[in-house]
């Protein structure tokens, strides 16, 4: 089938999104092939379609697991044979479906980076007919970017298993310099570039000042579909608390919830049952929901990159959406103090890394490449850090390629013998029913001496002919007794460790290039600060020369572009507008009642209110202002 008709058969269209059809044919012409679309501008059918039109399967490298589980799940609706593999599967469930792959049974298979990494996938991967390799947010491999994670360096090795696959590298936020980093990093060979415009013609961005952020949010929301983006877990449930007392149907979702939690969030926004979701900023990534009418951004990003790809979440169905972001004098001090939280000293890394190691039990000389539980709230509690200089620490030392963090990842049950062969036969006098109880794990599982090995209670008990509930107990009586480790399931984040443990004193950590990432936040930081303040320049303009882009014109509709065209009021009328507001808003600052004026008004603005208390028409107490008696309307 062409393309056409694959497109049409089983998503429905006639036609593709600009671009689409060129990556395509890049890519069936067995192209190294590098895309740049902006969110929303279809980067998953780039790689879905070639994958139906060849023989053999597509190996997409994807970072979130949420994500991938997305993408398969809608895939497999569309009676598209897709799978993943992450790490909350069991190792039989990853070898079943590696199986599978290895005789046909998908045309795309998602793993993670690290999947690519391990032994058994290692041993299957020569076996595969790979038709397409798509490196899916693909300016993860470049540590010059904003969202560098050392596993994607290593796909490049994916060049040596298959060297005449095609390998289509995918993004929506990479400056020139990233681009390059992409090429390099990947071993791209004479790749074919394709770069749609980063401009967003039915994306209105709008930046304002904002003391009182909660009313300003109450104030900007409608009916409409929208996402708020907050920075914290405690910042999105306590604004999601605050939308539902003022009779919002809202819905809140974040990397700490269950499972259960988030999906029954995520479906209620889905179906409009809860148009307004406050969420952290991973939400959203893979999600394909085209009505979002607003994405406003409650706190400001660090860096231009996050801003463009969170605010483009809105209005991928192409009509008019709106990105507006609040900020204060707070989130330009957050931004200038990140530098010194985000890289912290090398005596501190090191502290870190001892602690991890004490955290998780790893004794000097480990094996590597071992999943191991890891509760921030309680590491940081147990070891007396501060979790956020911690978190960026553990990042920092994750680019060193230490050890992988993973999210709300399901974590199986894991067993594996501390005891030896003839301490475990000693059982069968002295306790024969835990006695087989070992008998059975061992005929079940043949790796249970040898590391930590998934296991699953419910098929243990079906063999051994028991209750699951009497299966528990005898499992924790032989943890009690260490004769095996037992690590119950659950539901939480994940430290892949994936080095052999050495002393903190020899840990060899790369100085020189942290301080280069130093020196790139920066400058990326200092780009954030700059659109947040500024006030006469087009925003898409600074987004667009930001990314490389040397656009030719002005948007016309943020509110830049919008206050260039603003008519001048007479003095009297723009008095009654500041009345209005402060009625309005109850409790409103100087500085927040100015902000809602443009720039050209501003001045007037604040000369309007000086005259109105030096008359005592309104008051200035607490930096508040109000009417004189206090009361409203003034």
């Amino acid at each position: 089938m062409t393309p056409e008709q694959i497109l049409k058969q089983y998503w429905g269209y006639d036609t593709f999104r600009p671009l689409q059809r060129e990556i395509i044919t890049s890519v069936l012409e067995a192209k190294d092939t590098l895309a740049l679309l902006p969110t929303g501008g279809g980067k998953s059918l780039c790689y879905q379609v070639p994958a139906l039109a060849n023989e053999g399967f597509c190996l997409v490298v994807s970072p979130l697991i949420a994500l991938m589980q997305d993408q398969v799940s809608r895939l497999s609706a569309q009676d598209v044979p897709a799978t993943c593999i992450h790490s909350g599967m069991q190792y039989n469930e990853v070898k079943r479906t590696l199986d599978n792959a290895m005789h046909g049974a998908y045309k795309l298979l998602y793993v993670s980076p690290e999947r690519l990494q391990t032994r058994l996938f290692g041993e299957y991967m020569t076996e595969f007919d790979v038709n397409l390799i798509a490196v899916d947010e693909a300016h993860c491999v470049s540590q010059w970017g904003h969202d560098f994670r050392p596993n994607y360096v290593k796909i490049a090795s994916l060049r040596e298993v298959f060297p005449r696959t095609p390998i289509l590298a995918l993004t929506a936020s990479a400056t020139t310099d990233v681009q390059a980093d992409i090429i390099k990093q990947l071993k791209l060979r004479e790749p074919a570039l394709f770069r749609q415009s980063f401009a967003r013609d039915n994306i209105f961005y709008d930046v304002r000042y904002s003391e009182n952020k909660n009313a300003d949010t109450i104030k900007n929301l409608n009916q409409n579909c929208s996402i708020i983006y907050c920075r914290s877990r405690k910042q999105t449930e306590s604004l999601g608390k605050y939308l539902v007392q003022t009779d919002t149907a809202t819905a809140v979702y974040h990397a700490g919830m269950n499972k259960e939690s988030r999906e029954q969030a995520q479906e209620l926004w889905m179906d409009n049952k809860a148009p307004v979701m406050v969420a952290t900023t991973a939400f959203g990534m893979g999600i394909d929901k085209p009505d979002v009418r607003m994405v406003l951004h409650y706190d400001a990003p660090e860096h231009p990159e996050a801003y463009y790809q969170e605010a483009g979440r809105a209005g991928r169905d192409g009509k008019e959406s709106l990105a507006l972001m609040l900020y204060n004098s707070a989130d330009i001090k957050r931004l200038r103090e990140s530098i010194v939280l985000q890289y912290p000293p090398e005596s501190y890394l090191r502290q870190v890394y001892q602690a991890v190691v004490e955290y998780l039990q790893i004794p000097i000389g480990t094996e590597p490449d071992q999943y191991y539980p890891f509760d921030l709230a309680d590491f940081c509690r147990k070891f007396s850090l501060q979790a956020n200089q911690a978190i960026h620490a553990l990042k920092l030392l994750e680019q060193e390629d230490l050890w992988t963090l993973s999210e709300s990842v399901y974590n199986p049950a894991t067993i594996v013998f501390t005891a030896d062969r003839h301490t475990l036969d000693g059982l069968a006098n002295a306790h024969p029913d835990l006695h087989y109880v070992t008998v059975g794990l061992l005929r079940m599982y043949n790796t249970i001496f040898h590391f930590p090995t998934p296991v699953r209670e419910t098929a243990i008990a079906r063999q051994l002919k028991i209750n699951k509930e009497e299966l528990l107990t005898k499992l924790e009586r032989l943890n009690n007794m260490e004769l095996l480790k037992y690590n119950k399931p659950g539901e939480g984040p994940q430290l892949f460790f994936h080095h052999y443990r050495v002393d903190s004193r020899h840990l060899i950590i790369d100085l020189n290039r942290i301080d280069i990432l130093r020196k790139r936040h920066q400058a990326r930081t200092d780009a954030m600060i700059a659109f947040l303040e500024n006030n006469t320049e087009c925003r898409e303009r600074i987004l667009l020369t930001y990314f490389g882009e040397k656009p030719m014109k002005d948007c016309g509709h943020c509110d830049v572009c919008r206050d260039k065209r603003f008519v001048a009021k007479s003095d009297q009328e723009l008095k009654k507008d500041i009345l209005q507001s402060i009625e309005e808003h109850k409790r409103i600052s100087l500085p927040e009642l100015v902000a809602h004026y443009p720039a050209a008004a501003k001045a007037q603005a604040i000369r309007i209110v000086r005259e109105m208390m030096d008359v005592g028409e309104i008051v200035l107490d607490n930096n508040v202002l109000r009417c004189r008696d206090g009361s409203s309307p003034c």
